[in-house]
């Protein structure tokens, strides 16, 4: 298992190895050891959650705001999405800036979206399953999001806007300069 920082340096891209014959394949999709190791501390993952969607189905951007934000991890399971973590921490060196990456059942990459970073992601492929792992609870009263097409951002989606499926939640986001944030520099770990 890999762990490698992204230009967002908080948000981590992990490849695991896997071992493959004529009868198929078999890897390790999670280490909390190895995690710790390459952070410095740990994340009590407390839930797992799974969703099924097909193409042009985009989810997010979503969060939640303390006491109960999340950090998530992130991955495929059949199917391909473009993951996106963006910096929602007002005063950060990073703040409003995304990454995207690809993530898929074929590659296995997974994403590690810490506490302050907004999460959404869009399906490539026909069908999709994904998985990601949470280190709190939902909260209803600290669920919030960002408009997934907010110009300040300026996320490339990679699919035709007018084929893109959305919630009605998620077409009434607010944009990133009046939504509720968080503060760079404190520590949301305690």
């Amino acid at each position: 298992m890999t762990f490698e920082r992204t230009a967002l340096t908080d948000v981590i891209l992990i490849t695991p190895k896997v071992h493959g014959d004529e009868r198929g394949y078999f890897t390790e999709t999670f280490r909390a050891d190895k995690l710790e190791e390459f952070l410095g501390y740990t994340i009590p993952f407390c839930q797992d959650n799974e969703s099924k969607s097909t193409y042009g189905v985009l989810r997010g951007l979503h969060y939640q705001l303390p006491p109960y934000a999340q950090t998530k991890l992130v991955r495929v399971i059949e199917g391909e999405v473009l993951d996106v973590a963006v910096d929602i921490r007002k005063g950060s060196p990073t703040f409003g800036q995304y990454i995207a990456v690809r993530l898929s059942g074929e590659n296995k990459r997974q994403m590690l979206i810490p506490r302050g970073f907004a999460h959404g992601f869009v399906v490539l492929s026909e069908t999709c399953t994904f998985a990601y792992k949470v280190d709190n609870y939902y909260s209803p009263e600290c669920d919030r999001g960002i408009a997934y097409n907010d110009p300040a951002i300026g996320i490339d989606w990679q699919i035709d806007p007018a084929k893109l499926q959305l919630s009605l939640k998620d077409t009434k986001q607010p944009l990133l300069n009046i939504a509720d944030l968080f503060e760079y520099g404190i520590d949301l770990y305690e």
